[in-house]
């Protein structure tokens, strides 16, 4: 994960540990929009206090990842996140504002230092492209004759390797046409990289309308 992704993850885990409170969860100040504005807020307010080691926490990163109960979060925790939570009533004091912390470090860690699923289990019914419920191929979203050049130029974790997308055919196809192997491993690596490309788009927009299995011509 990325740190940016990281910070994202500290944020759900903050909003998930807060839902748990019946006194936010009961007021209308918590529809999801104001639920995650004030996780944001909070999550960025602990976020720059966090060790490195923390902050890019992985997989492949678990054994450098310090473990969460020793840290000293009396001394990290900034002040901006105590006086929030008990403005709001959501602890009563620092220790709890500390504890409930902890508790959220320990899922972020849970989450970002999971293994990565096997790609079998990220099948979809849809072409992840045009949408089409149509037989799909797995699409390796960092080739696999790039591997070896991909760990040692560093572009990517081990863990990302496997990354797969779920295509039809002619998506697959669509996607080798207009970028090289290399050119797929260092700038789209991910789906929502590929669909950023203008081409991508109009591709998947025809493919869409088409009848799988409709010969044409």
């Amino acid at each position: 994960m990325t740190k940016s992704a990281n910070l994202s993850q500290l944020k759900d885990s903050l909003a998930q540990r807060l839902l748990m409170d019946p006194e936010l969860t009961s007021t209308e100040d918590t529809a999801a929009s104001s639920l995650a504005d004030f996780a944001s807020y909070l999550s960025c307010e602990v976020w720059p206090r966090l060790p490195a080691e923390l902050q890019n926490a992985s997989h492949s990163t678990l054994t450098d990842v310090p473990d969460i109960e020793d840290l000293p979060l009396e001394d990290l925790t900034p002040p901006t996140f105590t006086d929030t939570l008990l403005s709001y009533g959501l602890c009563s004091d620092d220790e709890g504002a500390i504890r409930l912390l902890r508790k959220v470090l320990q899922d972020y860690v849970k989450e970002t230092c999971a293994p990565p699923p096997v790609w079998s289990a990220t099948r979809t019914t849809e072409c992840e492209l045009c949408g089409r419920e149509v037989p799909l191929t797995y699409h390796h979203l960092i080739p696999r004759s790039t591997h070896p050049k991909v760990l040692k130029k560093k572009w990517h974790p081990e863990e990302m390797l496997n990354s797969v997308a779920w295509l039809c055919r002619p998506c697959h196809s669509a996607v080798h046409r207009v970028a090289s192997n290399e050119d797929l491993a260092r700038s789209y690596y991910t789906l929502d990289l590929l669909l950023e490309r203008e081409d991508i788009q109009k591709w998947a927009r025809y493919a869409s309308k088409q009848r799988y299995g409709v010969k044409r011509g």
